[in-house]
């Protein structure tokens, strides 16, 4: 292989590379610039964001009646707005000082 092949070669493997990582970046940087935040969040990424378990989230969640079912088919996902996230994690710091 001569030199201006392999340079050829190493330009369109670049710009393999940049419009990958356009395609990737794209969706995080629409959310970024549009200032968008969504207004439901699932109950993994409630749990996570909260730092208690899904089991202990899920329990008290259903306790509470927070939370919003929807279903496709066979698949069910809970779905949560911020506020109930804050009332959720009220209730489960309270009945953590209930057993302490």
């Amino acid at each position: 292989m001569d030199k201006a092949s392999n340079t050829d070669m190493d330009d369109t493997t670049i710009a393999a590379v940049e419009e990958a990582a356009m395609v990737i970046a794209a969706p995080q940087e629409e959310v970024i610039n549009n200032n968008q935040v969504p207004k439901y969040v699932t109950q993994a990424r409630a749990s996570f964001l909260l730092g208690i378990p899904e089991a202990e989230f899920r329990r008290v969640s259903k306790e509470s009646g927070l939370g919003r079912v929807e279903r496709a088919g066979n698949e069910e996902e809970t779905y949560f707005t911020y506020e109930e996230l804050q009332r959720i994690c009220k209730l489960a710091a309270q009945q953590m000082q209930a057993v302490h």
